[in-house]
């Protein structure tokens, strides 16, 4: 067999693999948390772009929303204004919320449009300003400390959560061939602007949308045990004891966080998947192996 017979028969043996698994698919939607490496490297860009276009072509509803943390920290240090967190989360001042809102609703997005529009695809980028999308509330932290006779309530400026989603325009554009790209910013009762955190605005979104699946992806291969060995499965039940090892923990809580709730309300499983790999998006959806977690309610 020659070398270009061998190449075509492994090329056979992934479609007949992947088959199943776009007949399963069909008609579904899947939300894609799409940041981390994913985001800057030139190949897994290109890689990315090319996986979303073809789970449109083969009948899958992808629906993405993106991060954009170093890309605004870039642009803050640039503008000679330093980043400030507190707990994980960036301090967000109106000045500073301006720059969120070119960055993520302006840069990131456009450029996550083109790069999927470049590779046949449709999309269309959206904040959660548009069509009242994402409705949000003000984000308050609170610090517990011995020292202190009652918690500490932090405020961090224009940091929010999500009181609700209106996903009419979001089911309009896929029913219409789209592919939607959604900038994690939503909108107060008091008309201000918030940034919320784009894995909690995937969660809710996937559970608004009643979506298949729900990915995150991630920098890391997925979440690791005591050990350092990938645990391909969870099941919820499992979380608490994993967090009570200090198996879970640090960044990875809010992540799977929002996974549990995604699980609990719904979706049928989240998945936390390594971006820095090379399609990653299609290996864990169409192939038996899959790349990182998946966690499901039981």
């Amino acid at each position: 067999m020659t070398l270009h017979q061998d190449h075509a028969q492994t090329i056979a043996h992934v479609l007949i693999e992947a088959l199943p698994y776009i007949r399963r698919f069909q008609g579904k939607t899947m939300v894609i948390k799409y940041g981390g490496n994913a985001m800057v490297d030139e190949t897994l860009k290109e890689g990315f772009a090319r996986d979303v276009v073809l789970m449109k072509l083969v009948g899958i509803n992808p629906v993405i929303v993106h991060g954009g943390g170093p890309q605004i920290g870039s642009l803050l240090a640039r503008l000679g204004k330093a980043s400030e967190f507190v707990q994980g989360m960036r301090v967000t001042d109106a000045e500073t919320m301006d720059v969120v809102e070119m960055v993520l609703g302006g840069l990131v997005n456009k450029e996550i449009v083109h790069f999927i529009n470049r590779h046949g695809g449709s999309a269309v980028g959206l904040t959660g300003k548009d069509g009242d999308l994402i409705r949000a509330r003000k984000l308050l932290l609170r610090r517990d400390a011995p020292e202190l006779a009652e918690p500490e309530i932090i405020d961090i400026g224009h940091v929010g959560e999500v009181e609700s989603i209106d996903p009419g325009i979001v089911n309009m554009l896929v029913n219409s061939n789209f592919i939607p790209v959604i900038a994690p910013i939503g909108v107060g009762a008091d008309g201000r602007s918030y940034n919320i955190n784009a894995d909690l605005v995937a969660g809710k979104m996937a559970q608004v949308l009643k979506a298949e699946k729900l990915l995150l992806l991630t920098n890391i291969a997925g979440l690791l045990d005591a050990e350092g060995r990938l645990i391909t499965d969870l099941e919820v039940g499992r979380v608490q004891s994993l967090i009570a090892e200090g198996v879970i923990h640090g960044g990875m809580l809010p992540k799977i966080q929002c996974a549990i709730d995604a699980v609990q309300s719904g979706v049928k499983t989240a998945h936390i998947i390594d971006g820095r790999v090379e399609h990653a998006v299609m290996l864990d959806l169409f192939t038996d192996t899959g790349v990182g977690t998946l966690i499901r309610a039981r």
